[in-house]
């Protein structure tokens, strides 16, 4: 991978926070481990959005490393400093505002087709192919599953919706619901009030290092799985378990369980 490729690749999941390595680990060590009875995934271990940079690329091809590089910081960035001010704006709005900065800032002009273009490539998103037959198998041990996901519910059920997947979660739970976005804590939380389930029930599936953080942080047994093989920042958090892939979700679970 290069230098730039892997630049992109860490925007993409806005860097990395997880130490302890899947292969061999046992979940972390506490006085008592409670079962698992739920699994809540962030948006981006089912649906991979890998199109998307393709499409950010496509659209500006003079500049198109830089332009997805700053685009997808951008976009993750503006989130939680809406979320920190309390200036709500959903996840596909604040597309447009990310869309617009990192054109800018190339001397790119911004026209509605290409707005819709990169829009649509959110909405456009499908699963990984290992999705399928992990959430079956999870379904079939009786786990209940669910989106928490920073994107708005009408993104998450148009990713399934593309991937035949429309009756595999048993809820699709948006920050949208609430106005705010993760790491905030009020954000998980959407899990344990919808689940009826305390946290420490509920296992977390994140696709960024910072969100595997921030859910270890709010108290879920946490599972990153870096399917981009990015390197871990330092959020002194370690407390997760690393994946690459989501057959080490159903091996975390039967360790736990």
């Amino acid at each position: 991978m290069t230098r730039t490729s892997r630049r992109t690749a860490l925007t993409l999941v806005a860097a990395a926070a997880a130490t302890t390595a899947f292969s061999g680990a046992q979940a972390p060590a506490a006085a008592s481990v409670s079962i698992i009875k739920a699994v809540a995934f962030d948006g981006f271990p089912i649906l991979d959005p890998r199109s998307v940079i393709v499409v950010a690329k496509q659209l500006y091809p003079e500049n198109g490393e830089a332009f997805s590089s700053l685009f997808l910081t951008r976009l993750f960035e503006y989130q939680w400093l809406r979320a920190l001010g309390g200036r709500y704006k959903n996840f596909l709005a604040i597309i447009d505002d990310a869309h617009f900065f990192a054109a800018s800032q190339l001397g790119d002009d911004v026209t509605a087709e290409k707005r819709a273009r990169l829009r649509d490539a959110f909405l456009e998103l499908k699963a990984w192919p290992d999705v399928p037959s992990v959430l079956n198998a999870l379904k079939a041990k009786g786990i209940k599953l669910a989106f928490l996901s920073n994107m708005t519910a009408a993104m998450l059920n148009a990713g399934l919706a593309n991937s035949g997947l429309e009756s595999a979660l048993d809820l699709v739970l948006s920050t949208d619901a609430i106005k705010t976005y993760k790491p905030d804590p009020r954000a998980y939380r959407l899990g344990v009030d919808a689940f009826m389930l305390p946290k420490e029930q509920i296992a977390f599936v994140a696709f960024a290092g910072w969100d595997a953080a921030g859910a270890a942080w709010f108290g879920y047994p946490t599972i990153w799985i870096n399917r981009l093989a990015t390197k871990p920042e330092e959020l002194d958090e370690q407390h997760v378990v690393i994946g690459q892939g989501l057959q080490d979700v159903v091996r975390f679970l039967a360790e736990r369980n």
